[in-house]
């Protein structure tokens, strides 16, 4: 299933909120002409560069082309959604920032600017952890570890920078003289500590894989053949999404490193601006200036339920209570205890388990006299 959202005018960025039960939001920055079927805010200074979701749904930060960094409170009663405006002072006047991140646990926010200004904030204390003017020549992308520890960035030049937040020591990723690292993203699944990039050698483009253990590169594979121009990882960690500058998506599912799903001429040839899973469902979301929303279902293996886990787990302790009566019943050996000469080589089960009619009788008078 693939559906363009109703719009009127250009947009430039999107993302999902996150909300209880799964009734899932989305926030789009769009040209100021024309208007919303939901909550609004028009930004007097100018238009939305990139917006970033804190994990909670509850907060959303947005970056305009002349004034900054705003951040929007989200109230949600029933059917009634506002956008209350809050200060975001370290942030004001600051310029375009082409990058913003929250971590995953929603404790640190980051900021990248046009002008390659790094900002690393505890939030939302918004107390300043790393400040640095030339961090990059200019933003291109940026993305979290799964435990908040780094951060990595990219630049327009072709670099690429991780920064251990804590102690603010950037290490340069390595590439070749002729390569350029574009899109980054950590893996999130938890077991296989992995930063994804996107390199582009001349016409070629891959996905090159780093051990974060160590930084050092361990393989790359061709997968989307086209110039990427935006990646997403799910908050599982089992698919990375690539989207392409001429409009295609591709989705690989990481254990085997596969395309999994193809969408070929979503935007119609239009560069990919913002790619992003849901949630919790196999859907992802792209814009592009041309085309604007696309909401996407993806062909994938549908992914097991909770009730239908604990479903498989009653289902075996069934099977080994069927097992077990099944193997007392027609089992003799089993229940070859050195008896007296007059008993039975197998007790009966009130001989086990007791007789719920005596209180003096005990289970182990089944086996012998009593020594």
């Amino acid at each position: 299933m693939e559906g363009r959202a109703p719009q009127q005018g250009s947009v430039t960025c999107a993302s999902w909120i996150r909300r209880p039960e799964n009734a899932h939001l989305v926030v789009m920055g769009k040209s100021r002409r024309g208007h919303s079927p939901s909550a609004t805010y028009e930004c007097e200074d100018g238009n939305v560069v990139s917006v970033a979701v804190h994990p909670t749904g509850d907060e959303i930060v947005c970056s305009t082309t002349t004034g900054g960094c705003k951040l929007f409170e989200l109230v949600c009663r029933e059917e009634n959604i506002k956008l209350l405006a809050k200060d975001l002072p370290p942030l004001e006047g600051v310029g375009p920032q082409k990058c913003l991140a929250f971590s995953v646990d929603g404790s640190r926010f980051a900021s990248g600017g046009e002008d390659g200004h790094l900002r690393i904030f505890e939030w939302p204390s918004l107390r300043l952890i790393i400040d640095e003017p030339r961090a990059h020549k200019s933003f291109r992308d940026m993305d979290f570890s799964l435990d908040s520890e780094f951060l990595a960035s990219t630049s327009t030049d072709g670099s690429a920078r991780i920064w251990k937040i804590d102690d603010g020591v950037p290490l340069n990723l390595t590439r070749h003289s002729d390569e350029k690292i574009e899109c980054c993203r950590f893996s999130k699944d938890g077991t296989k500590p992995f930063l994804f990039c996107t390199v582009q050698k001349g016409d070629k483009g891959v996905t090159a894989v780093w051990d974060i253990s160590t930084w050092d590169r361990i393989g790359h594979k061709r997968l989307l053949r086209k110039n990427a121009s935006a990646m997403s990882v799910s908050h599982d960690g089992k698919y990375l999404a690539l989207g392409s500058k001429d409009g295609d998506i591709c989705v690989v599912e990481v254990k085997k490193m596969e395309i999994c799903h193809w969408s070929k001429r979503l935007h119609l040839g239009t560069c990919i601006s913002s790619l992003e899973f849901c949630p919790s469902e196999r859907v992802v979301i792209s814009t592009s200036s041309e085309w604007g929303t696309v909401v996407t279902k993806l062909n994938v293996a549908a992914d097991w339920k909770e009730w239908q886990i604990y479903l498989v787990l009653l289902g075996l302790f069934l099977a080994s209570a069927v097992a077990f009566y099944i193997f007392f019943e027609n089992s003799d050996s089993f229940w070859n205890f050195p008896l007296g000469p007059n008993q039975p080589a197998r007790p009966k089960m009130e001989a086990i388990y007791g007789d719920p009619q005596s209180d003096d009788q005990s289970i182990w008078g089944a086996f012998g006299p009593e020594l």
